[in-house]
């Protein structure tokens, strides 16, 4: 998981996760470990908002009670800090969660499993009889 949230290769620790700023490489480009099944989609935003949320309204509240500021001061601290902090922390949430699907060998990460799952036809579709 470490190595996913400072953006290497869960597998070598050379390679690159990711491509863009939360866009994942297809594969390594040190050892080819895939990257593209993993099933990181909403946890990422979900763990960094509990996060941001822990740490900003606590500092809030106590910004408030000790100091009692206008609003115009709350919006302009907390609204830039929040956004900053969010996308601070939203890679490597997501990098450390492909690192712990990896880990645990979830989502086509397992190195001993087929890549090729049997085919299996679809079952016949079922005749209806018309009563004349």
């Amino acid at each position: 998981m470490l190595r996913g949230a400072a953006n290497k290769c869960m597998n070598c620790g050379n390679g690159k996760v990711f491509d863009g700023f939360l866009a994942t490489n297809h594969a390594c480009s040190s050892c080819g470990q895939e990257f593209h099944h993993h099933r990181a989609d909403d946890a990422p935003p979900y763990f960094t908002i509990t996060i941001v949320g822990h740490i900003i309204i606590p500092a809030l509240l106590a910004v408030e009670v000790l100091w009692h500021p206008a609003l115009w001061i709350h919006m302009s601290l907390w609204v830039p800090l929040t956004i900053l902090l969010a996308l601070s922390l939203m890679r490597p949430i997501k990098g450390a969660l492909v690192g712990l699907q990896w880990a645990l060998y979830m989502h086509g990460f397992d190195p001993d499993a087929e890549d090729d799952l049997p085919f299996v036809p679809a079952p016949a579709p079922a005749t209806v009889e018309r009563l004349s």
